[in-house]
C-alpha cells in the first residue's frame, strides 16, 4: 500500500472493509490465542496458524482504517461541458451505508463463536472407522474399567473376530443423540484436519435412561455383542451399568 501524506483538510475516513477485516481478526485471535475454542472447528496443529492469520488480517485493517483521505479527492474542471465553469467534487471512495451491514456477522463471530457440532450432525453423518477388514485385535490393558474412545470401542465391536471386548467393563465419553425409534446412543465426531470433514461416531447405549440430546455424559458397562464381525450386521453396543454427566472437554472431537 503506498503512502499516503496528511494534507491540510485530510480526516480518518472509516470505511466497512477496515472494520470488517478487524473484527475477524479479532475474532481469529480470540478463539485461537486467548482461548481454546478454536478446537470446536480444527485439530490442534493448526493454531499457530489461525494466530498468523488473526494477526495479518488485523494490521491490513489498521493500514486501511489509519490511511488518510481528502474530503474532495478529485476537483475536475468542467469549464468547457456547458455548467457555467463550475467545478464539481467527486469522492470516490465514498461506500453505501448497507455495506455496514457486512459487519453485523463479524461481529456475531467474534461474540458468539459457533459452538462444536453435536447430535444434529451426528445423526446426519453417521460412518464406520475405517478398518482393514475383519480380524483379531490386541488384548485390551488390565483393569476394569478401560477407557477407550469410541472409535476404539467400534472397531473392536465390528471388526474383532477375536472378541476381546468379552467380559470386559469398559467407559466411554461422548454426548448423546437420540434416534427416531427411540434408542439413544453416546456419539462423538471423528476429524482428520477439521470440523468440515467430520465423521460420526455412534455407540447405542442400552439398560439407561436416555439424557437430553446433545448432554456429555461418560458411561459404564459391557459390550453387547451385536450380528457377526466383519459383516454389515455388526454393531457397536454398550449395556450400561451407569450413566454420570460429564464437562464438555475443551477438545470435543476424536483425532484419526
Amino acid at each position: 500500500m503506498a503512502a499516503v501524506i496528511p494534507r491540510p483538510g485530510s480526516r480518518v475516513r472509516l470505511r466497512p472493509q477496515g472494520v470488517l477485516l478487524l473484527l475477524c481478526g479479532a475474532a481469529l485471535l480470540r478463539i485461537a490465542l486467548f482461548s481454546e475454542l478454536y478446537l470446536r472447528y480444527v485439530k490442534e496443529g493448526l493454531r499457530p496458524y489461525l494466530v498468523i492469520s488473526g494477526t495479518v488480517l488485523i494490521a491490513l485493517a489498521l493500514l486501511g482504517l489509519l490511511t488518510r483521505t481528502d474530503d474532495h479527492d478529485h476537483d475536475e474542471d468542467d469549464g468547457d461541458d456547458g455548467q457555467d465553469g463550475r467545478s464539481r467534487a467527486h469522492d470516490h471512495t465514498r461506500n453505501p451505508r448497507v455495506a455496514w451491514l457486512l459487519t453485523a456477522p463479524a461481529l456475531a463471530l467474534l461474540l458468539f463463536p459457533p459452538p462444536a457440532l453435536g447430535s444434529y450432525s451426528a445423526e446426519r453423518e453417521e460412518a464406520r472407522v475405517a478398518a482393514q477388514g475383519a480380524g483379531t485385535f490386541p488384548e485390551l490393558p488390565a483393569g476394569d474399567p478401560v477407557d477407550l474412545t469410541l472409535g476404539a470401542f467400534a472397531s473392536r465391536a465390528e471388526w474383532d473376530t477375536g472378541a476381546s471386548l468379552k467380559g470386559r467393563t469398559v467407559r466411554l465419553t461422548g454426548f448423546v443423540t437420540r434416534d427416531g425409534d427411540g434408542t439413544w446412543s453416546v456419539a462423538r465426531l471423528l476429524v482428520t484436519c477439521c470440523a468440515a470433514d467430520a465423521q460420526a461416531l455412534k455407540v447405542e447405549i442400552r439398560g439407561a435412561t436416555a439424557p437430553a440430546a446433545d448432554t456429555w455424559v461418560t458411561v459404564t458397562g459391557t459390550w453387547h455383542p451385536v450380528g457377526t464381525p466383519g459383516s454389515d450386521t455388526a454393531r457397536p453396543v454398550l449395556d450400561a451399568v451407569s450413566v454420570r454427566r460429564t464437562p464438555t472437554p475443551s477438545d470435543p472431537y476424536e483425532k484419526r
